[in-house]
């Protein structure tokens, strides 16, 4: 299991909705937060912006990079998009599980519920 962390930035509240909910829904995501009004200073065409966007920060599995690429790409409003993958080097290991579960499809935590079943009980 090798889970990464995608970045996005998108620039309102229903694009941010949208791409989070069709990421978990399709199972390309364990999980996204959406992280409100970030500032963004950047050049664009030759000028230098400086924009309010939202950030998408999201949870998944390097194998399930492509199908995050591409349905951020269908659903973003952006020319050029950012997307940013990084490895994820360590983890809470039931944490890590869940993302796995959660994108993979398998039954370790339960369809992807949080906290995986059982869980407290056993002190994780």
């Amino acid at each position: 299991m090798s889970a990464i962390v995608v970045v996005t930035t998108v620039g309102t509240q229903e694009q941010a909705n949208g791409i989070a909910e069709e990421l978990v829904g399709r199972r390309h995501a364990a999980c996204v937060n959406i992280l409100n009004v970030a500032r963004s200073v950047y050049r664009w065409q030759g000028q230098v912006c400086d924009d309010s966007e939202y950030l998408l920060v999201i949870k998944t599995l390097d194998s399930a990079f492509e199908e995050v690429q591409a349905t951020i790409q269908e659903l973003h409003q952006y020319d050029l998009p950012e997307i940013l993958s990084f490895g994820v080097g360590r983890g809470e290991e039931n944490f890590l599980r869940w993302i796995e579960d959660s994108v993979g499809g398998g039954t370790l935590a339960g369809d992807g519920a949080w906290p995986p079943e059982g869980a407290a009980e056993k002190g994780e």
